[in-house]
């Protein structure tokens, strides 16, 4: 970005975030005038690109029982500071997708779920096989940011039928949650049994081939505290390409119990899932535009598949001790199991149209975590000043081996201008040098943190945690130990929130992260652990209605591990720092009864700094602007007799600027600017609750599958 730009953009944030400031504050107000007596409503994929044909999918279900309180505002949250706090409380931008946004706009994965989230995209999925998202320009696949109801998560799938709402705290969380990247962590908070009985079923069915079938309990049992809950869900739609499918069997059984001063919650998820391998398409080098096919076609062959299972355990036991101290435990087991095995690309001759692929693929992955956290929680006074304490111990073991690896020889067959599939056999040549790939990383920390309230205008937080980790990496047969590190940190986390009335407050804040350096391939030097650090400043409006939240954030990194290739082969290296600082604005709730919305804007730059091959290039999967906007009608009962039933509808769409992505060399490709736009309509009727989705995407493929076939293994 040129020096002039630079300038532009920085000074643009101040006036806008003052602006902002009084916008929120007025409006606040007269939503809060008009409302003062009246509650809050209540109430009981695969990326397409440009002239692909849009998704439309048709459910239908019959609920019995009443349902929670929904709407689109998030008041509170427990990602930020570990207990249940007010989102105006906290110095930090913290952002909710409530169950209501879940099921009016019914994504498919967790990167659908938080596109009205500013500031969070969609990263290397490895061709659409894990969860990865980028925060603030930070993040990638396995960068432990994934959090299911507060403990890490391996899952390649985090958005499941059992996901009830989901939190994201941006900015740097180590203080509280140990290794992490400085951008920000997600926390997917599942579905709980309840002591009220509901029950529902459901099903649906793809304009694209195929469907699928829900079924959701709960209840009491008995009348001692005891409640379960068991969801089942089976899906199996069409891939939106030329070939392939998405299949996925969930089963989700749990049991709480709670009782006068203690609960204990037992949760177990079982998965079986087959989905595409699509690495997505190609840039041309000559123009720096995607190749002119198809955007149906595919470049790989039918048996681009990753299948396995993956197992999730939670247990949680909550003690209250006294009416200002509670004891909490927590234990989580999760493993994910699979094969792959896909064509990759890996050159093409863009003026005949051959492309050079070969098969690759992987047997026996597997990759299981265990997380200890023991947390106590309490209220103190002194000197006339309320802290609200919390003070805990982590334990975390992470385990990921790649056993069996498969190596084809390279074939040049293919010519992506005319395609015939079947010309590149599968591949049964063991690769020994490569197999048994290992990553087994161990970390334990302790932290305490303190909310001071001076009053009722003022909250300082502050907390600190020494963290300290071992990790061993390698691979190949006889197994050659690729690098072996340890080290230890003191994380710091400070914070102030000044309310100016009880529903408008502004903060700052300063915080700190840190992870270790991992990979199985060959590093170009010493890989020192990554360090980052954060300055943010905002302010949040929170009333009847809607809540609000602007933000300016300054985040730095130090000592990035980034991939360079030589003579075609990938090593990994200490790129140096990066910067990224910008501004961002979001609005969620009721504009009235009938009326709901969702807004939300994102200015980011993000930039590698101080490095001779990228410094000055673009973060990659992180787009200058980009925003969204939703809104959904709430029409009430409409009909008659048995007829009859409440209707909502809606629509939306989401917009964003070009991005970059580097091919492994420093050279920088703009990918182009792409819009989402979405409706729904959802009606119910004595109980049935059948629901119609339409989404329609442009030019709106992963930086992935840009890449993949310049740098050989996105």
């Amino acid at each position: 970005m040129k020096a002039e730009k630079r300038d532009h953009l920085r000074t643009c944030y101040r006036p806008v975030a003052v602006a902002l400031t009084l916008v929120f504050a007025s409006i606040g107000q007269a939503i809060a005038d008009e409302t003062a007596n009246a509650g809050a409503p209540t109430a009981a994929s695969a990326p397409d690109a440009e002239g692909a044909l849009p998704a439309v999918r048709v459910t239908a279900g019959r609920v019995n029982g009443s349902e929670p309180e929904r709407g689109y505002q998030g008041r509170r949250a427990s990602v930020a500071t570990r207990t249940d706090t007010p989102l105006v409380d906290v110095p930090q931008a913290v952002n909710v997708v409530t169950s209501q946004s879940i099921q009016d706009r019914a994504p498919d994965s967790l990167a659908e779920a938080l596109e009205t989230v500013p500031g969070v995209r969609m990263g290397n999925t490895l061709g659409g096989t894990l969860d990865a998202l980028v925060k603030r320009g930070f993040g990638d696949n396995r960068d432990n940011s994934i959090l299911r109801d507060g403990l890490q998560s391996v899952q390649p799938r985090n958005f499941t039928p059992t996901t009830e709402r989901i939190e994201v705290l941006k900015g740097p969380a180590s203080m509280l949650y140990g290794i992490q990247d400085p951008g920000g962590l997600i926390n997917v908070v599942t579905k709980k049994p309840q002591l009220e009985r509901a029950n529902s079923v459901s099903g649906f069915a793809s304009s694209y081939g195929g469907g699928g079938a829900q079924a959701d309990l709960t209840g009491p049992i008995g009348t001692s505290g005891l409640a379960y809950r068991f969801i089942a869900d089976h899906q199996n739609v069409d891939y939106w390409r030329n070939f392939g499918y998405n299949r996925q069997d969930t089963i989700a059984p749990s049991l709480a119990w709670y009782g006068r001063d203690t609960s204990v919650l037992v949760q177990y998820e079982h998965m079986n899932y087959s989905v595409p391998i699509d690495r997505g398409t190609i840039i041309d080098t000559r123009t720096g535009n995607p190749v002119s096919v198809s955007p149906k076609e595919r470049f790989d062959e039918n048996y681009n598949i990753s299948a396995g299972r993956s197992d999730a355990l939670n247990v949680r036991v909550d003690h209250k001790l006294s009416q200002d101290w509670t004891v909490h435990a927590g234990y989580g087991w999760n493993r994910t199991y699979y094969n792959d095995q896909q064509a990759r690309v890996l050159t093409p001759n863009f003026t005949t149209g051959i492309l050079t692929r070969r098969v690759d693929s992987t047997q026996n992955g597997v990759q299981s975590t265990h997380n200890f956290t023991l947390n106590l929680e309490g209220k103190v006074t002194w000197f006339g000043l309320r802290s609200d304490i919390l003070t805990g111990f982590d334990y975390m073991r992470n385990y990921r081996v790649l056993a069996d690896l498969y190596r084809g020889k390279n074939n040049s067959t293919f010519n992506m201008y005319s395609p015939v599939y079947g010309t590149l056999p599968a591949s049964n040549t063991l690769s020994p040098a490569d197999s048994d790939q290992t990553d087994k990383l161990i970390e334990r920390g302790a932290f305490i943190q303190d909310a001071i309230h001076f009053g009722d205008r003022w909250i300082l937080l502050g907390g600190v945690r020494y963290d300290d980790f071992q990790e061993l990496t390698g691979k190949g047969r006889p197994f050659v130990v690729g690098s072996t590190q340890s080290d230890s940190k003191f994380v710091p986390h400070a914070g102030l929130v000044y309310k100016i009335t009880p529903e408008w407050s502004t903060y700052a804040s300063y915080s700190e992260s840190f992870r270790p350096n991992t990979s199985i391939a060959a590093p170009i030097g010493t890989l020192p652990p990554e360090q980052g650090l954060a300055y943010e400043i905002g302010t949040k409006l929170e009333t009847n209605r809607i809540t609000g939240t602007v933000a300016l954030f300054d985040i730095r990194k130090k000592n990035i591990q980034t991939t360079q290739t030589i003579n075609g082969v990938n090593f990994v290296r200490n790129a140096g720092h990066a910067r990224s600082r910008g501004l961002e604005i979001d609005v969620n709730g009721q504009l009235t009864d009938r009326w709901s919305v969702i807004a939300s804007y994102a200015a980011t730059e993000a930039r590698y700094k101080d490095d001779p091959l990228v410094g000055g290039n673009p973060l990659p999967n992180t787009p200058t602007h980009e925003g969204a906007f939703y809104l959904t009608r709430d029409f009430g009962n409409v009909g008659f007799g048995p007829a009859s039933g409440r209707v909502r509808a809606g629509a939306g769409v989401r917009v964003f600027s070009s991005m970059a992505v580097g091919d492994g060399t420093g050279k920088v490709y703009q990918l182009p600017w792409g819009h989402v736009a979405a409706a729904h309509l959802w009606p119910r009727a004595k109980g049935l609750r059948p629901a119609v989705r339409r989404r329609s995407r442009t030019r709106t493929r992963a930086a992935c599958g840009y890449v993949d076939a310049l740098r050989h293994g996105c």
